[in-house]
């Protein structure tokens, strides 16, 4: 603990003679926004889950999500961190905040948020003409998804994330925006929890053309009630991209991929 309060004395005294040269990103989200920007070379920190880009790969880690090495943070000097703030636990989250470094949040539930926040991140780091260059051409991207995928009445789609018990996503979680963006609707959009534990009945109410899931054996598991006009439609429909879990740009990829998925005839 001494030491931990050490570090944080010396941050205090000079992070206020220190450029924006020295980010930490948080999640695996912003640390590909950063990449994408062509910014690699200021990350002198990241908090790991799964794979890195190549780019990023001996870069130092800071701790995994959901438990941060705060000691170790703080001996990187950043005089910049970006946050998602579901990838770092309440209490350390209220640490951050007294420790006074310039901090950008990043929590996306829409394409457009996404968009406006990589010119942002941009700006932070120095370089906002990529930012804007890339956020214009992702949205040029979106809208030609859009115009493809467009449907007068969009496809009820139930995105299960889970079985047991049963999850699946609200209207105010990104993916929801990507549904739409392939003429779909999320049938539990009207729920504003990011994950909300639904129940069998709930699902068979609201009756989804299209049921989409990560694994074959809990799509197959939806055959028990052929009364759901996507079993009886055969649209039980695989999703294996796990891009779409991370907003940052390449999610408009997956998102493509998405759209395949449910109207491979398009």
């Amino acid at each position: 603990m001494r030491r931990l309060w050490l570090a944080v004395l010396l941050l205090a005294v000079s992070g206020s003679t220190l450029a924006a040269l020295r980010v930490v990103s948080l999640a695996p989200s912003l640390s590909e926004i950063v990449v994408d920007l062509d910014s690699a070379d200021l990350l002198v920190g990241v908090l790991d889950a799964g794979d890195r880009p190549a780019a990023i790969a001996n870069v130092p880690s800071v701790g995994r999500y959901g438990q941060l090495d705060m000691e170790r943070l703080l001996s990187l000097k950043p005089d910049l961190l970006l946050l998602w703030p579901g990838s770092v636990g309440p209490a350390q989250r209220d640490q951050l905040k007294r420790l006074n470094i310039p901090t950008y949040v990043a929590e996306p539930h829409t394409f457009e948020q996404l968009t406006t926040q990589i010119e942002d991140i941009a700006g932070q780091l120095g370089r906002p003409e990529r930012g804007v260059q890339r956020a214009a051409d992702l949205r040029r991207k979106l809208d030609g998804l859009r115009q493809r995928y467009r449907r007068d009445t969009p496809l009820k789609v139930f995105y299960q994330v889970w079985d047991k018990p049963l999850y699946t996503i609200g209207g105010g979680q990104i993916i929801s925006d990507a549904l739409e963006v392939c003429g779909a609707r999320n049938v539990f959009g009207d729920l504003s929890l990011p994950a909300p534990q639904v129940s069998v009945e709930a699902v068979l109410q609201r009756d989804p053309e299209v049921i989409l899931a990560g694994d074959q054996a809990q799509l197959e598991a939806w055959r028990a009630w052929p009364q759901v006009a996507a079993v009886r439609q055969g649209k039980l429909l695989l999703v294996t991209d796990k891009g779409l879990e991370r907003p940052s740009g390449q999610m408009i990829a997956a998102t493509a991929k998405l759209c395949q998925v449910i109207a491979p005839d398009k």
